[in-house]
């Protein structure tokens, strides 16, 4: 009688795989938290990092986002407010003063709010995809 090796639980076999969950990792970046407990703050203040996690000690001081979340916000906010600022012009013509105003208060708070939670979900990502210095300790 031949006997069966038991077949491996399939999320088991993803606990062990070595590989870090992407997408929760990135939302919890954009929601400033740890990438890693999802408890701790990621940024101490606008866009500075914290060096480590208050909670579960994950170091953060090794991240590499540089310029990724500023080219991010402006590809983001180009592709919204250009076919808005467009639409606003042929279906009302507004007067240049107003819709300037209008457009430039737009992009500054959209610019503003998307700049941290961007820079969250990239260390983020690179976090879950053990880039640069998020490696896993041997």
């Amino acid at each position: 009688m031949q006997q069966h090796a038991p077949t491996p639980d399939p999320a088991a076999a993803a606990d062990t795989s070595g590989e870090r969950a992407r997408w929760p990792a990135i939302f919890r970046g954009w929601r400033n938290r740890c990438p890693n407990c999802g408890s701790g703050p990621l940024l101490k203040s606008y866009l500075k990092v914290n060096h480590d996690c208050a909670v579960c000690g994950q170091e953060f001081f090794h991240h590499r986002a540089d310029d990724g979340p500023a080219y991010l916000t402006i590809l983001i906010v180009g592709h919204l407010l250009a076919p808005m600022l467009h639409i606003v012009f042929v279906t009302w013509r507004p007067e240049p003063l107003t819709l300037f105003t209008i457009f430039a208060v737009g992009c500054v708070g959209l610019s503003l709010y998307l700049l941290p939670r961007l820079k969250g979900a990239l260390i983020g990502f690179q976090w879950a995809k053990e880039m640069g210095g998020f490696g896993r300790a041997s």
